[in-house]
């Protein structure tokens, strides 16, 4: 059951509808962004449920560093397209087959997503306090 359409992002080219971008160099190939890297493939959806499932899975195959087995180049290593069309239409089988367990992690990423960006802001307001308090010694 394929799609989505995977092809090499042309930079300045304008995208219609629902796409994703998955970066193919450096040690980050395979991340996915909902804005366009320079170096990167997009992969094209007919709608936003079908983008939001395949997002959730290419974010989990980049952080489990599944990528980095198929990366080639000594100086600035790359993804190329073949392995990542061939590789990744067999993990999105993999998990149509398993649609309600995917759809149980995806909810739990979510989450976790949304707590880390609370951590964050909250890093960042003691950070502000802290330099508040501080610079009442300076005066």
């Amino acid at each position: 059951m394929q799609n989505f359409i995977i092809k090499t992002h042309q930079k300045d080219t304008a995208y219609k509808g629902n796409q994703i971008f998955i970066l193919n160099k450096g040690m980050n190939s395979g991340k996915p962004q909902k804005e366009p890297f320079t170096n990167s493939f997009v992969i094209m959806f007919p709608d936003e449920k079908d983008a939001e499932t395949i997002y959730w899975l290419a974010y989990s195959l980049w952080k489990s560093k599944f990528w980095h087995q198929f990366l080639i180049g000594s100086v600035i290593p790359f993804l190329r397209i073949k392995d990542f069309k061939k590789n990744f239409d067999s993990k999105v089988n993999a998990m149509m087959q398993e649609h309600e367990f995917h759809k149980k992690h995806v909810q739990a990423l979510r989450l976790l997503e949304q707590k880390e960006v609370q951590l964050c802001q909250n890093i960042q307001f003691i950070n502000e306090i802290r330099r508040t308090i501080l610079h009442s010694y300076s005066k």
